[in-house]
C-alpha cells in the first residue's frame, strides 16, 4: 500500500495537485522498503520543500535518504544543494537580526576562510572575541588559523589560543591534543604524553587524540603499548593513512611480517586515493594567504 500511495502522489504532483501530492508522499515515504523507490519519492519531496523555501523539512529528508542510499549521487549533490541553501539562509537571518554579534563576526571569519582570506578571517576572530570572549569554540577556531602560520609569533599565539580554549571548556580534547602537539615538536615528550592520555580519556573516540598517543608512545620506546593504542585508532578511523603506516612499521618491528604486509597494502591504496582526491579538488582549492604577524603602526 505504501508503494502505492507513493505512485499516487508523484502522479498528483504531476498534475500539479501539490497538495494532495505532499501529502501521499509524507505518509508513503518512511513506510517505503524499496531503496530506488524510496530515494525517487525521497527527491521528490526535497524538490518541492525547497521550492516552498522549506529547507529544514528537506534536510530532514536528506538525512534519511543519506542513510538509506548514501553513495547515490543525486543524493548527495541534493543534500549539498540543500545544505548551501541552509547555510546562506541562517547566515541571512542571522545578518539581520543580530548583524554586529560575535556570532555574525565568527560567521564572517568563516566566509572569510573559505575563500582563503586568512587574514580576515583572523581579523574576524578577534572581533568576536573582543564582543565575546565566553564564545563556544571561537578561541580554538582562532588558533587553528594561527597555528598554520610560518611566522614564530603567530605559532606562540596560536598556542595562547589553544590555552584560552582549555580554560573556555575543560572537556574538549581537541585544544589538548594541539598543545601535546606543540610539545612534542620542542621535546617534552613527558607533557605530551600526559595531554594525549587525558585528551583520549576525555574522548575515548577521537582517532587523532589516539594517534598522538601511539606516536608519543613510540618515542616513549613503549612499543607494545603503542601498538594497542594504533589498532584501536585504524578500528576508529579506517581511513587513516598515517595510523596504518605506523601500525605496519610497529608489525614489522615486533616480527609480524604478514600483519606489516597487510597494513602496507592497506597504506598504498589510501594514498593513491587521496592523491586521486587531490587532483579532483585541485581547481577548486583557493590557497590561504600567508599569515602574517601583527606589525607595529609607522610613526
Amino acid at each position: 500500500m505504501s508503494k502505492i500511495q507513493g505512485l499516487l502522489g508523484l502522479a498528483e504532483i504531476q498534475t500539479l495537485d501539490y497538495g494532495r501530492g505532499v501529502k501521499d508522499l509524507e505518509t508513503a515515504f518512511p513506510l517505503i522498503q524499496d531503496k530506488n523507490f524510496k530515494v525517487q519519492v525521497g527527491l521528490e519531496l526535497v524538490t518541492v520543500y525547497t521550492k516552498n523555501g522549506d529547507l529544514d523539512e528537506a534536510a530532514t529528508i536528506l538525512a534519511q535518504l543519506r542513510k538509506a542510499a548514501p553513495d547515490n549521487l543525486e543524493v548527495l549533490y541534493a543534500a549539498y544543494r540543500t545544505y548551501s541553501d541552509l547555510s546562506g539562509e541562517s547566515m541571512l537571518a542571522l545578518s539581520l537580526v543580530a548583524p554586529d554579534s560575535a556570532q555574525m563576526h565568527q560567521v564572517l571569519a568563516h566566509e572569510e576562510e573559505r575563500q582563503g582570506n586568512t587574514n580576515s578571517a583572523i581579523a574576524q576572530f578577534r572581533e568576536a572575541i573582543a564582543l565575546n570572549p565566553q564564545l563556544p569554540g571561537v578561541h580554538f577556531e582562532l588558533a587553528e588559523l594561527l597555528h598554520t602560520s610560518q611566522n614564530e609569533t603567530v605559532k606562540k599565539e596560536a598556542e595562547k589560543e589553544y590555552r584560552a580554549a582549555l580554560v573556555e571548556n575543560p572537556r574538549d580534547e581537541k585544544p589538548l591534543c594541539r598543545l601535546a602537539e606543540i610539545d612534542a615538536i620542542r621535546g617534552n615528550v613527558q607533557q605530551a604524553y600526559d595531554d594525549y592520555t587525558k585528551a583520549v580519556e576525555l574522548q575515548p573516540a577521537d582517532a587523532d587524540a589516539k594517534l598522538g598517543l601511539a606516536k608519543t608512545l613510540i618515542e616513549m620506546n613503549q612499543t607494545d603499548k603503542a601498538l594497542a593504542v594504533l589498532e584501536d585508532t585504524v578500528k576508529l578511523e579506517p581511513t587513516n593513512a598515517t595510523a596504518h603506516y605506523r601500525l605496519a612499521t610497529l608489525y614489522r618491528n615486533v616480527g609480524r611480517t604478514d600483519d606489516a604486509k597487510r597494513e602496507v597494502e592497506v597504506y598504498k591504496k589510501l594514498k593513491e586515493t587521496k592523491e586521486k582526491l587531490r587532483a579532483v579538488y585541485k581547481d577548486l582549492q583557493i590557497q590561504p594567504e600567508e599569515i602574517r604577524a601583527d606589525e607595529p603602526d609607522e610613526q
